[in-house]
């Protein structure tokens, strides 16, 4: 069989990432494309797969760029499918679902975000999509009935203990000192990012200054350019070792929910700044079944310096927060080795999974 997978972000390479090896190693053929976006096009080189870069150059940030740049995917697209006549489309942007209903060809999108967070991509995706793959715990709103959940999280593909072991010798290969912690800070660039709010220079100064006198070296990961009087605590590694390197924080301060969800997943505590705290199914779950992340919204600098000193003050937290992740991996699948299965059998897939709920904790484990 062959495949089309359309890879927008960083984060849904490594979501398809390990699925597409393994689809390969069977025989099935997989196309990637994808668009410059951060550290995109170079993770895709360095995995070694070859891949059609549909829009090399980065859009800009407004309302209106997002949208001509989703006409001009689609309009790329268009022809390499014609060219390489895929069985199935699979990515999670509006341009899979809406040419694969224009083709009438086999596709399904996925997410982790919730309806009312992304609904303007919602609006343009799902009504197109065949399937909306997703998390049990998301919500994706009115279009439940095409919702196939599994238990578990999209970055559990690449970060699932099956998948993904970390390499201890990383933050010495970069000369990093043993008890580090991280500060990450997202640049908000994205379709649902207009209006939020996250981590800012007096925070930041505040931040650097509880980690040093609890003798933590700090150091800053920024997806945007860094304030000159920072350059002394930048984060410079491969993207290939970035999640080793996290593995092994004590912890992560983030205005990213995502590198927050990696962070919990790995068993690192992470305390996040955003206008998104509370409001996302995933974080929410983390943070009050599971007890990994903490979300501070944004506005409540007091609650997330206290919240600050009163992780730094957990005994044994590296240990605790890994007692916590193993009990998250007893309830979660194995989320990569799902998605082979869901693919090799797709359409018939869709309906199996909705007539059992517990079909993927039951087979996937």
């Amino acid at each position: 069989m062959k495949y089309l997978f359309y890879c927008g972000h960083p984060a849904q390479y490594l979501f398809f990432r390990e699925t597409i090896r393994r689809l390969n190693t069977k025989g099935h053929e997989s196309i990637i494309l994808i668009k410059t976006k951060d550290i995109m096009e170079e993770l895709v080189k360095s995995d070694g797969f070859d891949y059609i870069n549909i829009l090399p150059n980065e859009r800009k940030n407004s309302k209106i760029s997002i949208a001509f740049s989703l006409l001009k995917r689609n309009l790329k697209m268009l022809p390499i499918i014609f060219k390489h006549r895929p069985d199935i489309l699979i990515g999670g942007d509006p341009s899979i679902s809406q040419l694969g209903w224009l083709l009438r060809k086999k596709r399904f999108t996925l997410t982790e975000d919730d309806f009312p967070i992304i609904k303007p991509l919602a609006h343009l995706t799902f009504p197109f999509a065949q399937a909306i793959v997703t998390p049990q715990v998301n919500n994706v709103g009115r279009y439940a009935y095409k919702k196939v959940g599994y238990e578990g999280y999209m970055k559990l593909a690449y970060l699932h203990p099956e998948v993904f072991t970390p390499d201890k010798n990383k933050p010495i290969k970069y000369g990093i000192e043993p008890k580090y912690a991280i500060i990450r800070l997202s640049r908000l660039t994205a379709h649902h990012d207009f209006g939020v709010q996250g981590l800012n220079t007096e925070m930041i100064d505040q931040i650097i200054d509880i980690l040093v006198q609890n003798k933590i070296r700090p150091y800053i990961s920024s997806e945007g350019p860094l304030d000159e009087k920072y350059k002394q605590f930048k984060l410079s590694v491969l993207p290939s070792d970035m999640h080793h390197i996290l593995s092994q924080a004590l912890f992560l301060i983030s205005d990213s929910q995502s590198m927050s969800v990696e962070a919990a997943i790995l068993g690192v505590p992470s305390i996040r700044y955003s206008t998104f705290a509370g409001k996302i199914s995933v974080l929410e779950e983390l943070e009050h079944k599971y007890r990994l992340t903490y979300g501070i919204p944004e506005g409540n600098k007091k609650q997330l310096f206290d919240k600050l000193t009163e992780v730094l003050s957990i005994r044994n937290l590296r240990e605790e927060f890994q007692f916590r992740r193993k009990k998250m991996l007893s309830e979660k699948i194995n989320v990569t080795a799902f998605m082979v299965w869901f693919i090799e059998n797709y359409p018939k897939s869709i309906q199996i999974c909705k007539n059992d709920r517990t079909f993927t904790l039951k087979n996937f484990k």
